[in-house]
């Protein structure tokens, strides 16, 4: 075991082609994760999944129960690799995560996943609030396009900024290549 903890973040089956909330370029992440999570199988870390169910009736996606809620095939969980169910963005909150990160003795939190802009960005700013010292692989997170106010911002730009702003001051922002070099 190492002092170093990777989170994969909502890698579900309702993200990708056929799902009911598909984004852009999740295969590509998704693969760049896997690579990851090969990595910190190899190298001894705690690879914890995360996976997100929202319990109300009429949920858009990620319904209990369903095959669009099951962590997709690129990132299963293998072994007695943790998997924490979710019901909020921030899978810290009303979940044993930051427990048994604590009770491991980790120091270092690694961060790939879905969606950038919702549970990345939640995962990776409570995980710096907590004093971890945290990396996202932005090749291995994706997210879609997004519209306010009648702006529409395609996909690639949202998950830059949302990059761009947790590298400012949250987490060190490398490539899947960088991280594993």
């Amino acid at each position: 075991m190492t002092d170093t903890a990777l989170i994969v973040v909502d890698i579900q089956n309702d993200y990708f082609s056929g799902g009911k909330w598909e984004l852009n370029a999740v295969d590509v992440a998704a693969d760049n994760a896997a690579r990851v999570i090969t990595a910190a199988r190899i190298r001894g870390d705690t690879v914890i999944h995360i996976r997100h169910e929202t319990p109300a009736a009429d949920a858009p996606f990620f319904v209990p129960g369903s095959v669009g809620a099951q962590l997709h095939k690129k990132a299963r969980n293998q072994g007695d690799e943790l998997v924490i169910v979710k019901q909020f963005m921030n899978p810290y909150r009303e979940t044993q995560l930051r427990e048994v990160l604590e009770k491991q003795g980790i120091k270092k939190v690694v961060v790939v996943g879905n969606m950038s802009h919702m549970c990345i960005d939640a995962v990776t700013r409570s995980s710096d609030d907590f004093g971890y010292d945290t990396t996202v692989i932005h090749d291995a997170c994706a997210t879609h396009d997004l519209e306010f106010n009648e702006v529409k911002v395609p996909s690639a730009l949202v998950h830059a900024a949302f990059m761009a702003a947790l590298q400012f001051g949250y987490a060190t922002v490398v490539s899947a290549d960088e991280y594993l070099s």
